[in-house]
């Protein structure tokens, strides 16, 4: 593609949240579009826009409207024109997107693990019995109080330095937060360690990064194809899946990670009761080409063993 390409005069604007980690994941998609193209960086705008989500930090997401409140007025000012992509973190997007908008991109997917945060402890298992652990993400709540039940989980909204300054202020023992975003950040050292799969799985899709466009846009379309990361696309059309099936949002604590091996996709995928009681996780393997249909007869699978009111938050 040689025609029509952004200039510093036209950029193509790239719209993102404004927190540290997202303008990073958005500076990496201009790099990688800057360099496919041989463009200059001024050939394109960051523009930033606060999101609901991003407003409101003093309440569980749940009780604000759940994924959509880090999506809603970035795709609506991508509907009408003010932006012409949108960087996002897949792990924060519904699985379904508004008509007219498509997300069809994928950067090379970091490390999926969750990672361990404490200005004091190494790991959970160090934590006496009452201790305080802090974290917003449903899923992390459910899995550390299925494994240790004797601690107290705590309300820890906001992004990475927000929840990093809580710490020190010692709303809590410890958080959790994607080693994806503290290796984005340069923060890696931030982590006791990181907690494999095998011990916490993630949240679906965690560790990658999607841009969205409109569908009818083709000089998007075929500028983000340059930058597109195949394996991950595969790997997330079947965790998406998964989750779609299950209708998964930020109410129903849900994990999953596929990895591929060859030709062939392993998908690892797990529920939970909200309050932690109980956990059912299921895995399953198929061709790289069948991994969407693995993941929603993993999810039929799931969800006939748990039965109505499974994810009910009065359970």
């Amino acid at each position: 593609m040689t025609r029509d390409l952004p200039t510093p005069t036209e950029p193509l604007k790239i719209g993102t949240r404004g927190s540290p980690l997202a303008l990073a994941q958005a500076y990496e998609t201009r790099n990688r579009l800057s360099a496919a193209f041989d463009l200059p960086e001024e050939a394109f705008e960051i523009v930033v826009i606060k999101t609901t989500g991003d407003r409101i930090i003093d309440r569980p997401l749940k009780e604000i409207g759940g994924k959509g409140l880090f999506t809603r007025e970035i795709e609506q000012a991508m509907l009408i024109g003010e932006i012409d992509i949108a960087v996002h973190s897949m792990k924060d997007m519904p699985v379904l997107q508004p008509e007219g908008l498509l997300l069809d991109t994928y950067l090379p997917r970091e490390d999926v693990r969750d990672a361990f945060v404490s200005p004091s402890v190494k790991n959970l298992a160090d934590l006496p019995a009452g201790a305080k652990v802090g974290t917003s993400s449903l899923r992390r709540k459910a899995q550390v109080l299925v494994a240790y039940p004797q601690l107290e989980v705590v309300e820890f909204r906001g992004n990475v330095q927000t929840r990093l300054k809580k710490l020190d202020d010692g709303v809590a023992a410890c958080t959790f937060l994607a080693m994806a975003g503290l290796n984005r950040l340069g923060r890696s050292e931030v982590a006791q360690c990181a907690i494999e799969p095998e011990v916490m799985l993630p949240a679906v899709a965690q560790g990658a990064i999607g841009i969205e466009r409109r569908a009818d846009d083709s000089r998007a379309a075929d500028m983000l194809a340059a930058i597109h990361h195949t394996e991950t696309g595969e790997r997330l059309a079947a965790e998406r899946a998964f989750l779609a099936a299950l209708d998964g949002s930020c109410e129903t604590p849900i994990a999953g990670l596929a990895e591929l091996s060859g030709g062939t996709l392993r998908l690892r995928g797990e529920i939970l009761r909200p309050d932690g009681s109980e956990s059912l996780s299921d895995e399953g393997t198929a061709l790289i080409e069948d991994g969407a249909q693995l993941g929603r007869e993993m999810a039929a699978r799931l969800l006939a063993r748990a039965g109505d009111g499974f994810f009910d938050w009065r359970a």
